[in-house]
């Protein structure tokens, strides 16, 4: 039967892939990667290290698409919809890319891999995508998780900062929650996917942030403070990020005494 693997890739570093991710990138025939256009041809580029620093001795083969356009301007009602219909897109794309490149018969490729930024568990579309696809029943495959340092474990220790704090919970939402204001019961929070700069409403709370944008990689950046003194100087950098490399990728810490 065809094997996909899903392996957690860490948050940039080639150096941050687990020995269990490179063990199963040593057993993969067929590498399935998205092309998210020209201004982020540097995240395939980061994809084509890792696999030229961690498989050696061992033929691959690498299957590029284009990953379907998602609308982001959606506001907060129809964005559930727009996200589904996206994942929906994806799928099939994925279901015609496992069918047309990995086999069941002798001397045909069978194992497929996704290498997902971070963690596949943590704001991540693939397994929802393969479910997906296995509920539909035009290819049947066997599918496998590797775990990945994500975006926020490399964060935490790029600040030498604890994610937690004793007996007090954690929370890790997206800036478009966060923009509603400040998540009842806990005093820190973990904000990935914040497009819009939420963190610009907090400042009368006036927590402590600690940012990072493209965590280990080598355009990181890290700022951290007092949220009324540093939220400028975060602007500044995301603006000037932005702007340099067409995207940009961040996630953030906030603190409350």
């Amino acid at each position: 039967m065809r094997k996909i693997y899903v392996i957690g890739i860490g948050a940039g570093d080639p150096d941050q892939l687990t020995v269990q991710a490179v063990r199963a990138l040593r057993q993969v025939d067929v590498f399935f990667l998205l092309d998210k256009g020209a201004e982020k041809s540097d995240l395939i580029g980061l994809r084509r290290e890792i696999l030229e620093r961690h498989i050696e001795g061992r033929a691959y083969r690498l299957v590029e698409a284009g990953d379907p356009e998602r609308d982001r301007a959606a506001d907060s009602a129809a964005y559930p919809g727009a996200v589904d219909d996206w994942r929906r897109r994806r799928a099939r794309l994925y279901e015609r890319m496992i069918i047309d490149e990995l086999g069941e018969g002798p001397g045909e490729d069978r194992t497929g891999a996704f290498l997902v930024w971070g963690d596949p568990a943590l704001y991540d579309s693939t397994l929802a995508v393969l479910d997906e696809i296995l509920e539909g029943g035009s290819v049947r495959f066997e599918h496998e998780v590797i775990p990945g340092i994500s975006s926020v474990s490399a964060l935490a220790a790029k600040h030498r900062v604890g994610l937690t704090r004793v007996g007090r919970p954690l929370e890790i939402t997206t800036g478009r929650r966060l923009a509603d204001g400040w998540p009842e019961g806990v005093d820190d929070v973990v904000v990935m996917l914040d497009a819009r700069g939420a963190f610009r409403h907090l400042t009368a709370a006036d927590p402590v942030i600690y940012w990072g944008a493209y965590v280990g990689t080598g355009d990181e950046i890290l700022i951290s403070g007092r949220l009324s003194e540093v939220a400028g100087r975060i602007e500044e950098a995301r603006s000037a990020a932005r702007a340099r490399k067409g995207w940009i990728m961040d996630t953030y810490l906030l603190r409350r005494d």
